[in-house]
């Protein structure tokens, strides 16, 4: 039996993962904990969604890469999280730690290595990210979700693993979809989301071009927090939800086609649902551009179309659902020959050999 620690945190992408391996880890009799930001969204996906498991909060700085001054109090934050997460290292005594990422992760991998416990870390992104630039020089080993992300690291200490999704990807009730939005299966329907924060410029889009789409679609729009257009309630065909958590699942099994932004793990859930994506990834005003990066892969392999936001157009827009409409079977068909390299229970065993080599 191991124990492992996990840590990863700043967005949703950041902690995903370890939402998939956590239980696995536990099911198989072997011990975790956590160890995140004091406020970070991280907090309250793990305290939210696995109550049981010991959550320990810690100080931590953002990571720029911009001259700020923020930056110089920041350093004292990541050494502060040095302290906290060596302090709770030392009272859990973990056999490895698992990162996924983010500024919070840094100051834990760093912690992590002066006690000697070997790191893995993982790498959601098709470019990695600062934060895993730095703690792969005290890991062991870097994992990957795309195969391409490997020619930017060391080809002793990266492995391709590809994406593991959530085990309940697959078990969305359609029955249950339909009674949630009051649609039906007598017209295609789209689903419009845009990343955990919602985006503005998005929902202006869609709700500008809603009349042309509903000739279509039946639209399922995740505003975000505080967006939803109390005007538009009672539109027929027409449904807004801020954010959806137990629910999504059942909205996916009735989705024909979406509308996302480019994190990783959302476009890989919608090419295990085969799911034909239009995505809209953060400009460089907004991220370092690893959505672009992630976007343009997808676009190529053929599982979608992409628009940049910053020359996103309703015109645009339209023409673009209505290539994916023209070439659903093919976008499909392509989408048929993705397969998953990794379980969850297969990563997770994966984790503990490398981590003992």
């Amino acid at each position: 039996m191991t124990k492992t620690a996990f840590t990863g945190g700043g967005t949703v992408g950041h902690v995903s993962v370890n939402l998939s391996l956590i239980p696995t880890a536990l099911e198989e009799g072997h011990e975790a904990f956590y160890i995140g930001s004091k406020k970070g969204i991280e907090r309250e996906m793990i305290e939210s969604q696995l109550p049981n498991i010991h959550y320990h909060a810690i100080s931590s700085g953002k990571l720029r890469r911009y001259i700020s001054w923020e930056n110089i109090k920041d350093i004292f934050k990541v050494l502060k999280g040095i302290f906290d997460a060596r302090k709770a290292l030392k009272k859990e005594k973990p056999d490895l730690l698992f990162s996924k990422g983010g500024f919070v992760s840094v100051p834990v991998v760093i912690a992590a290595k002066t006690l000697k416990i070997p790191t893995i870390i993982h790498e959601s992104d098709l470019t990695p990210g600062l934060a895993n630039k730095i703690s792969l020089k005290f890991a062991k080993k870097i994992y990957t979700t795309f195969e391409d992300t490997l020619q930017y690291l060391p080809s002793d200490k990266a492995d391709f693993v590809g994406a593991t999704v959530r085990e309940d990807l697959k078990t969305g009730n359609k029955n249950r979809g339909y009674q949630l939005t009051k649609f039906n299966d007598n017209k295609k329907i789209l689903l419009v989301m845009g990343g955990s924060l919602g985006s503005k410029k998005l929902n202006d889009i869609i709700r500008q071009n809603l009349d042309a789409l509903l000739e279509s679609y039946q639209v399922i729009h995740l505003t975000g927090k505080g967006l939803l257009d109390e005007k538009l309630i009672d539109k027929e065909g027409y449904t807004q939800f801020e954010f959806v958590k137990d629910d999504l699942t059942d909205l996916l099994a009735i989705t024909d086609t979406v509308i996302s932004r480019a994190g990783s793990n959302a476009i890989y859930e919608f090419l295990a649902l085969r799911i034909p994506m239009l995505l809209i990834p953060l400009g460089l005003d907004q991220s370092r551009g690893d959505q672009i990066d992630n976007a343009k892969n997808f676009e190529s392999k053929g599982f979608g179309r992409t628009i940049p936001e910053d020359t996103l157009t309703e015109q645009q827009l339209m023409e673009q659902l209505n290539d994916i409409e023209m070439n659903r079977d093919a976008i499909v068909e392509q989408m048929q020959t993705y397969k998953e390299s990794y379980t969850r229970q297969d990563l997770f065993h994966k984790i503990i050999k490398d981590s003992q080599q």
